[in-house]
């Protein structure tokens, strides 16, 4: 007798979960292996001009079938963004909203003939695809890595201007769409409780549950204890642009003139988002992206999180407690995350405020070892694979 057929699933991303660069490849990638562990799943994926072929990155064994969907190229540019979004501002369109559509007949043309236990949809701007999958899926999900009106809205507070004002309109038009769609997917992932409820305020017949950004469990990395601190991250996202820029103006020359051997690190993808913030300053180093966060990360004597405005969660401090290395972060940076100011955590708001923070821990190698390693521990209990998988029903 052979083995019983596996039920089937649907995966559709709007990037590839792999190489694990970035919390969005970090969630997806949760996603995709809680998946595979019990079914067979088919993986559609946006590909971006001039990357690799997805399969060639993807470990066996998740996916039995990957469709690539062939994203047009677009410019880099400062300019050929600032056209992006007038044209988005004018059609009332939300960032990526736009990007990620007109590919339909694709996406149905994958699924046709097919019939799977579940279909899961990673990010909120693949959400309309809903309509070319539903028939095919006896179940569907929308995994939310943000809530995009909520995060628009943060920006339109936090930022001034032209800048703001659009925010404004993109908080708008997305409390539109996700009023349309979020109440027809079976069940909306969210990465906090706090999220969860927002879901449930914005569109009441959503079914929200909390699906939480975790990582592989790692060992503990040997701590280098260089004299460094570090912000880690997507450059080129909105938030984490506007915290570096927050930090390079109000923090940075604080702690600068206090610690004269101190340098300042950035890891992550598309350091040439914040050129102009950090260019010119011999002792902020531009890492750019890392073959392992965790271990870059626990290099340095404390992880900074300046973030003014965002949603979801912050990987970059999951990875920093995995890391042992002490944060410091803005309330809002740390939010919808179990962190306990004095205990696995230091908060502070002002440019003044951080510095002086960050100086306590700089000074302190004992608090910095009790804050460290209170963040690692939190970190192995609930932030691993294995322990979010036990919160997921799907």
């Amino acid at each position: 007798m052979g083995a019983e057929p596996r039920p089937l699933a649907l995966f559709l991303a709007a990037e590839a979960p792999y190489p694990l660069a970035g919390g969005g490849a970090l969630r997806s990638a949760s996603l995709l292996n809680y998946l595979a562990r019990t079914r067979d799943v088919d993986m559609i994926v946006f590909r971006q001009p001039g990357s690799p072929d997805p399969a060639r990155d993807t470990p066996p064994n998740l996916a039995r079938r990957i469709i690539p969907i062939a994203l047009p190229p677009t410019g880099r540019g400062r300019a050929a963004r600032a056209v992006r979004n007038a044209i988005r501002l004018a059609r009332r369109i939300p960032p990526l909203v736009d990007r990620f559509a007109g590919f339909g007949r694709e996406v149905a043309a994958a699924v046709a003939g097919r019939r799977y236990e579940i279909g899961v949809v990673e990010h909120f701007w693949c959400a309309p695809y809903w309509e070319q999958i539903a028939e095919a899926c006896e179940r569907t999900a929308l995994d939310l890595h943000n809530i995009e009106s909520v995060l628009h809205g943060r920006c339109a507070l936090t930022e001034r201007g032209v800048a703001a004002f659009a925010h404004g309109v993109f908080r708008e038009a997305s409390l539109e769409l996700e009023r349309l769609w979020l109440p027809r997917y079976t069940c909306v992932l969210t990465a906090s409780e706090n999220d969860a409820e927002l879901v449930r305020g914005i569109a009441p017949r959503a079914r929200a549950s909390v699906y939480p950004n975790a990582i592989p469990f790692t060992p503990p990395p040997p701590r280098m204890d260089e004299e460094a601190i570090v912000f880690s991250g997507n450059m080129e996202y909105h938030p984490n642009a506007a915290a570096v820029r927050f930090f390079r103006a109000e923090v940075w020359p604080r702690l600068r003139e206090q610690w004269p051997a101190l340098v300042w690190r950035l890891v992550g993808k598309n350091p040439d988002a914040v050129k102009e913030y950090v260019s010119g300053d011999p002792r902020i180093e531009v890492r750019g992206p890392v073959d392992d966060a965790v271990v870059e990360l626990a290099r340095a004597r404390v992880a900074v999180v300046p973030v003014l405005a965002g949603s979801g969660t912050r990987f970059k401090i999951i990875e920093a407690w995995a890391a042992g290395t002490p944060v410091v972060s803005t309330a809002v940076g740390a939010e919808g995350l179990p962190a306990r100011d004095g205990e696995n955590i230091l908060l502070a708001e002002t440019g003044p405020g951080f510095a002086v923070t960050v100086s306590r821990l700089l000074a302190s190698p004992v608090l910095r070892e009790r804050i460290g390693m209170a963040g690692r521990r939190l970190q192995v209990r609930e932030f691993t694979w294995d322990r979010a998988w036990e919160k997921l029903r799907l």
